[in-house]
C-alpha cells in the first residue's frame, strides 16, 4: 500500500563545509554528532578562522561528543530534547545576520522540524545543509484531524488525537514537516492490513 519513489520525499546529501558562509550554525541530535564533527574537521583544514563564528546546538546521547565539539568550537550548547533545542534555534535565527549557513544532522523527523523553522526565517536552500542519520522513525500528520504522531516505526499507526488507523504514506510535506497519514479502513471499518515495522 505504500507508494515508493514519491518526489516529495526528501533526499539528503552528506554534509560538507560551506566556507563561503560568514557564520555557521550547527544543529545535531545523537549520532548526528559525527557529520557535524566531520564538517568542523573540514573547516580546520580549509577555513580555520570560520570556527570563531561557529555555534553548535546539540542533543547528546553521550558526553564525549560534547567534549569533542568544545575542543574545536567555543559556543556549544547542550539540550535535553528537540523541543528545547528548536526553541533556542528559533531565537538564534531571529538574531542571525546575512551569510549564516545552517547544518543539521540527525533523524529525519528532527531535520524536518529544523528545516520548517529555517524556512519561516527565509533561509534559502543554498544556506541549508542536512544529513540524515539515526532512527528512520517518522512524524505522521493525520489528514483527518491535523494532529501529528511522533516516532512512528510501522506502516500503520493509530492517530494520537482522533484514533483513526492511518496508513503512513511516503508523501512528505515540508510545510508540516511530516509524512501524510490517511485512514486505512475507510471503506471497510475495522479491516486493517498487517501492521509491519518499516521505519527503524
Amino acid at each position: 500500500m505504500l507508494v515508493t519513489g514519491i518526489k516529495s520525499k526528501p533526499v539528503y546529501a552528506p554534509l560538507q563545509a560551506d566556507t563561503r558562509g560568514r557564520y555557521h550554525l550547527m544543529l545535531g541530535m545523537g549520532v548526528g554528532a559525527a557529520p557535524l564533527l566531520r564538517v568542523i574537521a573540514q573547516m580546520h583544514t580549509t577555513a580555520a578562522a570560520a570556527l570563531k563564528h561557529t555555534r553548535v546546538l546539540y542533543i547528546p546521547e553521550a558526553a564525549p561528543a560534547i567534549e569533542q565539539f568544545r575542543a574545536s568550537v567555543g559556543d556549544v550548547q547542550s539540550f535535553a530534547d528537540a523541543a528545547a533545542l528548536l526553541d533556542r534555534f528559533r531565537v538564534i535565527l531571529g538574531q542571525s545576520l546575512m551569510g549564516t549557513r545552517l547544518y543539521v544532522a540527525g533523524p529525519e523527523s528532527f531535520i524536518g522540524l529544523a528545516m520548517k523553522i529555517a524556512l519561516e526565517f527565509n533561509l534559502n536552500k543554498d544556506e541549508i545543509r542536512a544529513e540524515e542519520c539515526g532512527s528512520l522513525a517518522r512524524r505522521v500528520y493525520c489528514i483527518h484531524c491535523r494532529a501529528t504522531t511522533e516516532n512512528v516505526r510501522t506502516n500503520i499507526v493509530r492517530c494520537i488525537a482522533c484514533e483513526r488507523w492511518l496508513l503512513v504514506r511516503d508523501h512528505y510535506s515540508r510545510r508540516v514537516a511530516a509524512y501524510m497519514g490517511v485512514m486505512v479502513d475507510a471503506e471497510v471499518p475495522g479491516e486493517l492490513p498487517p501492521v509491519k515495522e518499516m521505519f527503524l
